[in-house]
């Protein structure tokens, strides 16, 4: 039987169980919890915009986008956005998806930390920002009721939320420190890291080997 979180349907279907059961069994509590509430946040904001979304590509994207910080699934050159979105396309094409829903869970997934950008593109994209951006920034929080808030929280639980997802993303890139250049992952590691030194962006243009 399907779940009903805040009238947000969570599909009983294969695909859905083989990915919570994927994300479950490499993920702490903290990303289990804050994926799901991502999916069903993301959810009651799309059908508040009117945006309509596959249900299921909205879960795999909402369970997936933070498998870059879990140990299993963490690269150390690339960003930890990208882990995810490429575990997710081959998760779902593997399960019969078209090219076409893995690649929009791809962008969904690999541009989450990215602003704006993802809210432009179709629904099936713009669904896993809209509950990231709810869920750790509280963005546009008045689109979801109070009652709709409440019932989500009481199925997966924040204690102390802000301070471990913050934990959860330095200890997913401090040691690929690189690969936050050019995005806001930097803040977190300047934030914990007091040795960490960002790139200056005005310093490569002025310093690259062009010649004037």
């Amino acid at each position: 039987m399907s779940e009903n979180i805040a009238g947000i349907v969570i599909p009983d279907t294969q695909l859905v169980r083989e990915a919570t059961d994927l994300v479950r069994g490499v993920a702490d509590e903290t990303i289990f919890n804050h994926s799901r509430r991502v999916y069903l946040w993301g959810s009651l904001k799309a059908a508040a915009r009117g945006l309509e979304v596959d249900p299921e590509l909205a879960y795999v994207g909402g369970l997936f986008h933070d498998l870059g910080l879990t140990p299993t699934y963490a690269t150390k050159d690339r960003r930890f956005e990208l882990d995810g979105a490429e575990a997710a396309r081959t998760f779902l094409l593997d399960h019969g998806r078209t090219e076409q829903d893995a690649r929009n869970v791809w962008l969904a997934i690999a541009l989450h930390t990215t602003p704006e950008v993802p809210l432009q593109l179709p629904p099936d994209v713009a669904v896993v920002t809209l509950g990231v951006e709810t869920d750790v920034l509280g963005l546009d929080l008045a689109e979801i009721t109070e009652q709709q808030r409440a019932e989500v929280v009481a199925a997966h639980p924040r204690p102390d939320f802000k301070n471990r997802i913050l934990k959860a993303f330095y200890e997913g890139m401090a040691d690929r420190p690189d690969t936050t250049f050019g995005t806001m992952n930097d803040d977190v590691l300047a934030h914990f890291d007091a040795s960490f030194r960002r790139k200056d962006f005005v310093e490569i243009i002025r310093n690259n080997p062009w010649p004037e």
